[in-house]
């Protein structure tokens, strides 16, 4: 699984939250620098990889910020967790615009890396008073016209990461299951003896 989102999105925080992993952490942007690998224990025996990259601006896809020399690393992930901080601490940003600009740059990097499945998940809900989270997480659903899973979280005090984290093991787990499922052979194509 990777970790895609705009830097201080609260990328480290979540892979600190839910792995091994002890990447730095600080308020500012551009805190990682390099990729971060951690492993993600979901039960005995059941456990995947989380990739945590620098944070992408727009622009990347052409070189702009640390991303862009991170992006092929996306390639190789099962699954892309897009997160994004929903309470940004600069009013004049608009964290749908910035969604979208992310989206924009995986499209111009590479169309396969675009089509992997990607989940929304929107972070920092902590900072939003209970009775507001949901006009606010069906407005932002509704303007980044998100189709797939949304997952409303809070890596900084852990809400909401264990579902996030059983949801990825079984869609793991279920690609894994069906990248070895057995060929079926048509009986009237199947021969013990050879062709002459």
């Amino acid at each position: 699984m990777g970790l895609l989102g705009m830097p201080n999105a609260g990328k480290s925080t979540l892979i600190t939250a839910i792995s091994n992993a002890r990447p730095r952490i600080a308020d500012y942007p551009f805190t990682t620098l390099h990729p971060n690998l951690g492993v993600v224990r979901v039960g005995p025996e059941q456990s995947f990889v989380v990739a945590d990259l620098p944070g992408l601006i727009e622009g990347a896809s052409e070189g702009a910020g640390l991303g862009h020399l991170f992006l092929r690393h996306l390639q190789r992930t099962r699954l892309l967790l897009h997160v994004v901080d929903v309470v940004p601490f600069d009013d004049a940003v608009d964290p749908v615009a910035q969604a979208k600009a992310i989206v924009g740059e995986l499209k111009k990097y590479d169309e396969g890396l675009y089509k992997k499945p990607r989940w929304l998940v929107l972070n920092k809900l902590d900072m939003v008073p209970l009775e507001e989270r949901p006009a606010l997480v069906k407005d932002f659903v509704k303007r980044f016209k998100h189709k797939g899973p949304v997952f409303e979280i809070s890596a900084l005090n852990r809400e909401g990461c264990e579902p996030l984290v059983k949801a990825v093991y079984q869609h793991i787990k279920a690609q894994q299951v069906a990248e070895q499922a057995p060929v079926e052979i048509d009986p009237r194509f199947a021969t013990d003896t050879p062709s002459t």
